[in-house]
């Protein structure tokens, strides 16, 4: 008897700074990687809101969407996600409504209420820290999707390009408050477990068990973030799997900067509880040649019950980066 087919697979992109490289080159990364992964068969290529970091070229997402999409046919392209707090709902609204507009059927938008960088910056983006607050976000997520909403009689204010668009709204979080708000609202849920696993299982029990369904979302539906790095042998992607350990041990010692070239072995680059707390962090981390990596899917599968799974691969070399999803796009064909 063959086994159950994996579920359907999208990718978290960061446009990832390398060491060497520069934004530009990143942006350029990120297009082809959208185009391959059309190609591929991939479901979704998202990316992520991150301001005044030297690794990460994606802190103007909504613009890039749009040249994602520009670049592409068929794939949905959307935010993972827009960090609410940072905007007015209005704007997000506007943006979304017009990407919508011009690519119709093909944008999601995910929205986290993390402010995704510190406070300095967050003065910097024109928002008061204390919006940034978990009490407001419910409150802007309504009003966001009352200007995504047909119109209704005697609205003041119309997101136009926008209004009566319905742009699929994905909650994305990595606690169980962002969980509940999902099921409250009855919308989408991912969790980024590919950075902050913790609370992986609890959050999906208690999105599913509190559901309640929604027009447009009848039934719970849940999406998993995972880092996969897949390569022809198991030590060659532990050794292309380097480079996100030394950003993420970077993160523990406050270090930030481009992704590390990747190294032979991380010994004697961390301590024990340094090693510890990058485990930690990465716990949700498939790493390996293919058989490696079907295995570890399908056990992922069976124990969190993802509708889907989408996939972050900080790989240095752009073309290994490229293989990766490629070989990783086969194994879902099995």
């Amino acid at each position: 008897m063959n086994a159950s087919p994996l579920p359907p697979l999208s990718i978290l992109d960061l446009a990832p700074i390398v060491e060497g490289g520069d934004a530009g080159t990143a942006l350029r990364q990120s297009l082809r990687l959208a185009q391959h992964a059309e190609t591929l068969g991939y479901r979704r290529f998202w990316v992520a809101e991150h301001h005044n970091m030297e690794g990460v070229a994606s802190s103007a997402t909504a613009v890039l969407v749009g040249q994602l999409a520009a670049a592409t046919q068929r794939i949905r392209v959307g935010s993972g996600g827009i960090m609410l707090p940072n905007h007015a709902p209005l704007v997000i609204a506007e943006q979304f409504g017009t990407l919508a507009t011009l690519f119709p059927g093909r944008i999601d938008l995910g929205l986290g209420r993390a402010p995704g960088t510190d406070q300095a910056t967050m003065r910097a983006l024109r928002r008061h820290l204390s919006s940034a607050s978990e009490d407001r976000f419910p409150e802007d997520v309504l009003e966001l999707q009352a200007y995504l909403a047909p119109a209704r009689e005697g609205q003041a204010v119309r997101a136009i390009p926008g209004q009566g668009s319905e742009v699929p709204i994905w909650l994305l979080g990595s606690s169980l408050y962002s969980a509940q708000l999902a099921a409250y609202l009855g919308l989408p849920f991912a969790f980024a477990s590919h950075f902050a696993p913790e609370l992986l299982q609890q959050a999906l029990d208690l999105y599913r068990a509190q559901y309640r369904p929604s027009a447009a979302q009848p039934q719970p539906q849940t999406m998993v973030g995972l880092n996969v790095v897949v390569a022809d042998s198991d030590a060659e992607a532990a050794y292309l799997f380097s480079s996100l350990q030394q950003r993420f041990l970077g993160m523990q010692r406050g270090q930030r900067g481009p992704l590390p070239r990747p190294v032979d072995s991380m010994d004697g680059r961390w301590n024990e509880a340094e090693k510890a707390g990058v485990a930690r962090m990465l716990a949700e981390s498939i790493v390996g040649s293919p058989l490696t990596v079907r295995a570890a899917l399908r056990a992922t599968q069976a124990r969190t019950g993802a509708d889907e799974f989408i996939v972050a691969c900080a790989v240095h070399d752009a073309d290994a980066r490229l293989r990766s999803y490629e070989l990783l796009a086969r194994l879902s064909q099995d």
